[in-house]
């Protein structure tokens, strides 16, 4: 029986980006991939503790549950990971009942050329290289922050209010939602506007955007995978949605209002927008509830990882020098 995944939202996980492989990773780094190996399947039958992207991927094969008519979400292990030394990943993936079937193992190779094989929406990986060429690929992608700890399986889940009525139609392990934030400009939209800002300041730049605040921006990176949510969100309807977005973005006014139109011009509606001038994101993001948010600098990523799950999107300047740092 032949599967079509162009008709899914698929997501691509890279192991340590599902789970905790700090101790493997250290191993790797320090001894090699013999050794790495060796550990793995000495310890195939030891179950991973959830890493990072775990509860975002554990929401996600979720909205299974809620369309009767076809799976709407597919998540496929993208793993450096040899064959032989997978076992213990797929252990894991069947403990927690994680319904994640597919997988590509490619022996420490790039996985890029697969992505666009099998459909891929969505990349998380560890490795910036991968999620480099991911993005110059189209595919929307982060470096997925590993020192964020995650505290309990179930935390990070925000419950959705329900009306009675609606409560006795629903099962209640399937009442949850995926809060997923963004950047706006180098995630959301291209760094064009972000350009003026670091070359000639803050004032060209709110400049910038009065002038062409009816001129839509440039899809970033990130924005097919925001139209697919937004259009998997008029699937499932306004009431009790079991997804929301939010941007999280250094702009304020008079800089806001192009971002809006731009919005408008996608129809795209995200449902909650802080507009911050500079001030810090964390708080406001474990405010929101994240369970995942992308940016395309380290300073808010690292940041934003002591509370919620972050992942670095390398794009646009920021991106540039830090790839200029590690020449």
């Amino acid at each position: 029986m032949t599967h079509n995944l162009a008709k899914k939202m698929v997501i691509g996980v890279s192991s340590r980006a599902l789970f905790d492989l700090t101790l493997e990773n250290e191993i790797l780094e320090r001894q090699g991939m013999t050794a790495y190996c060796s550990y793995q399947t000495e310890h195939e039958h030891e179950i991973l503790k959830p890493g990072p992207g775990f509860r975002l991927i554990k929401a996600l094969l979720k909205l299974n549950q809620y369309s009767q008519d076809r799976d709407l979400v597919e998540v496929i292990i993208m793993s450096r990971n040899s064959p032989d030394s997978s076992l213990r990943i797929f252990h894991s993936i069947a403990h927690y009942g994680l319904d994640i079937t597919r997988s590509v193992l490619v022996s420490g190779a790039s996985l890029a050329p697969y992505l666009t094989a099998f459909h891929t929406d969505l990349f998380l990986s560890a490795y910036e290289d991968d999620v480099r060429k991911a993005i110059d690929s189209g595919i929307a992608a982060g470096i997925i922050c590993t020192e964020h700890k995650p505290q309990g399986e179930a935390a990070q889940v925000i419950p959705i209010q329900v009306s009675a009525s609606q409560e006795t139609r629903r099962k209640s392990d399937r009442e949850f939602q995926i809060r997923i934030a963004f950047d706006g400009d180098a995630v959301l939209f291209t760094d064009e506007s972000e350009k003026i800002f670091k070359e000639k300041g803050l004032k060209a730049f709110e400049e910038n955007e009065k002038k062409y605040a009816r001129e839509p921006l440039a899809e970033g990176p990130f924005a097919r995978f925001l139209k697919k949510l937004s259009d998997l969100q008029r699937e499932f309807g306004p009431e009790a949605c079991p997804i929301r977005t939010a941007l999280v973005t250094s702009r304020c006014a008079p800089a806001h209002e192009r971002v809006i139109r731009t919005m408008r011009s996608w129809n795209v509606k995200v449902d909650e927008a802080f507009f911050l001038g500079g001030l810090e994101k964390k708080d406001v993001l474990k405010a929101f509830g994240a369970q995942i948010f992308f940016d395309d600098q380290s300073i808010h990523t690292s940041s934003a990882a002591q509370s919620v799950p972050a992942a670095r999107v390398p794009y646009g300047p920021a991106a540039e020098r830090m790839s200029r740092r590690a020449l």
